[in-house]
């Protein structure tokens, strides 16, 4: 029988990557994301069920496993992905910015691992991708990083109170991944990019990371397939940095 994955925020960046990847490796995918998107290869096309989710909305994540039951009758693994970032200084927060992205970053990964954990049986999992600025703060990111620092939390705290179900709970940490959210992000005023995008990461990729590079969404989707599969079985807890070198432990 197949594997089902339930993949939030899947029709772009990350997400989409996620979606592809797990469809090419067998897995049945609901995406759940605000808009469907369009262009999907054939070749998986079977694959996925892509369904529009307000990730912030409880009842939302509930129909997307119901939707997942109802298509293959179980979930092996739900991936809290959705999110979103943008730099902002601490003067220019306001409390409707930190409602959108606590909702958005922290409180849908909540509802999304509590809708998972009604239905995850032995040997299943939930990942919630997560962001370097989980384990350290930048400035004008206090908002963000404050959002992932609480997904560390979630994770770990899951962890103990799903491992005796069999039920494994991880994060994965990426650095700066090039995709249309993070442009967004740094074209925003109170971004490190000052207006340079091109120059900000190129100086970033060469003074902040070991190996010289940034990662590729694919090195992300590689990584979440291997930790929701039976090879890592063992691996629990972990909030696993995917960053070239940048914040090496």
């Amino acid at each position: 029988m197949l594997n089902t994955v339930v993949i939030t925020g899947g029709s772009k960046g990350i997400g989409w990557e996620l979606v592809q990847t797990y469809a090419r490796n067998g897995y049945k995918v609901i995406s759940g994301a605000r808009s469907i998107r369009q262009e999907i290869p054939e070749d998986i096309s079977e694959n996925i069920k892509q369904v529009v989710v307000d990730v912030k909305k409880r009842e939302h994540h509930v129909n997307l496993v119901e939707i997942a039951l109802s298509w293959t009758n179980k979930v092996d693994c739900y991936i809290n992905n959705a999110g979103f970032s943008e730099w902002r200084s601490i003067a220019s927060v306001k409390e409707d910015f930190i409602k959108e992205m606590f909702e958005t970053n922290l409180f849908g990964y909540f509802w999304g691992a509590q809708a998972a954990a009604t239905v995850l049986k032995k040997g299943g999992s939930i990942l919630n991708i997560s962001s370097l600025a989980a384990k350290r703060g930048t400035p004008n990111n206090s908002v963000y990083s404050a959002t992932k620092f609480g997904v560390t939390g979630l994770t770990q705290s899951l962890c103990k109170e799903l491992g005796p179900k069999g039920i494994r709970v991880n994060a994965v940490c990426p650095v700066l991944i090039e995709t249309t959210g993070l442009v967004d992000a740094l074209n925003q005023k109170d971004s490190p990019a000052n207006g340079d995008i091109g120059s900000f990461l190129t100086e970033f990729s060469a003074n902040q990371t070991a190996l010289g590079r940034l990662p590729s969404v694919n090195e992300v989707a590689q990584l979440c397939l291997f930790l929701t599969s039976k090879n890592a079985s063992g691996i629990s807890g972990q909030s696993i940095n995917v960053d070239c070198g940048v914040l090496p432990n």
